[in-house]
């Protein structure tokens, strides 16, 4: 059901680490064989903060060797590497010289929903998109809209959340599948009532546009591929040339920046999309999520509230507007 977390991690020892040795003899105190077999594979990912470890390499190899000479010594026989897809991920994190052991039950990363093989030009990531949509207070009732909508992320999320269509649904495996203590019919069981929990209909309205036919065409795919393109209108539109619902609504755009996709006149961009928001979108509650400080300052339009975000590694501002009759210019507040 998680919509917002990366990977979901088992915390299983913590223990102070100020040398090699005793890291080596705590992690291979741990009884690795409750988790797998001899027989099966393994990977290491590991994070150092400030540690004794020069770097995160270093103490992924040394957790590997002590999991496998406590297998060689046990059972003749130790599980070998895959990086790729490891029947046990270990994840470790080292910080002031403080170990934290943890099995990683999600395997692929979270975020991966399965519904976007493709994620045209700058895709925003699935579990970033839900969390602001959490963040705009959404009923669900009320019109939601994506008028820049690129592949499709911010209305298929709201689709599955509107439905209460859990996530992980669309997945058919998880890190934990592989754990020795998996237990196959308590996972049926909570698939069973998830299935049984979801929504036959929308609540509200869902509406995608985008200047360009090909994004929508990307949209419409992954939308088909979560099971929501029934519930979501498309349309082929400019920003400004888009009629909303009158409002209340809701309106999330990620719209270019200059780390994200070229825009000729950032200025000029997003003035436009202040005047768009002042003269259409009425009643709604407006958010613009950016990473360009210099377009958000030409928006015009006084901010209820600006959040700081990361796409990736980039900083950005999620920018909520409250679009009354008559809203007027006025400077950015922090």
């Amino acid at each position: 059901w998680c919509r917002t977390a990366t990977r979901i991690l088992l915390p299983i020892k913590t223990f102070h680490s100020p040398s090699n040795d005793v890291f080596y003899r705590e992690v291979r105190a741990v009884d690795w064989s409750q988790f797998i077999g001899p027989d099966r594979t393994l990977a290491v990912d590991a994070f150092v903060r400030n540690s004794l470890f020069d770097n995160s390499l270093f103490a992924a190899q040394l957790t590997k060797d002590a999991i496998c000479d406590q297998f060689q010594k046990n059972f003749s026989r130790r599980p070998s590497v895959d990086i790729a897809d490891p029947h046990l991920l270990v994840n470790v994190y080292i910080k002031d010289n403080v170990t934290t052991i943890s099995l990683d039950s999600s395997g692929d990363a979270l975020n991966r929903r399965t519904y976007r093989p493709r994620s045209g030009e700058a895709p925003i990531n699935e579990i970033l998109a839900a969390g602001i949509i959490y963040m705009t207070k959404w009923d669900t009732r009320e019109p939601f809209l994506d008028a820049m909508c690129g592949s499709g992320t911010f209305i298929i999320e709201a689709a599955l959340m509107a439905r209460r269509i859990a996530p992980g649904l669309l997945r058919r495996r998880f890190g934990f599948m592989n754990w020795k203590t998996y237990e196959h019919n308590l996972m049926s069981e909570v698939r069973r009532q998830a299935l049984e929990s979801m929504w036959p209909e929308l609540p509200g309205l869902i509406i995608g546009s985008d200047i360009r036919p090909e994004r929508i065409r990307e949209a419409r795919e992954n939308a088909e591929r979560a099971g929501v393109l029934e519930h979501i209108r498309f349309e082929q539109k400019s920003f400004e040339e888009q009629v909303p619902p009158p409002g209340p609504g809701v309106l999330v755009i990620n719209p270019p920046y200059d780390r994200r996709m070229a825009v000729e006149d950032p200025g000029a961009f997003y003035k436009m999309i202040g005047d768009t928001l002042k003269k259409c979108y009425q009643g709604y509650k407006a958010y613009i999520f950016t990473g360009s400080s210099e377009g958000a300052r030409h928006v015009g339009l006084r901010t209820s509230r600006r959040i700081k975000l990361f796409n990736g590694p980039i900083e950005c501002r999620l920018l909520h507007y409250d679009i009354f009759p008559g809203t007027h210019k006025s400077g950015l507040e922090e």
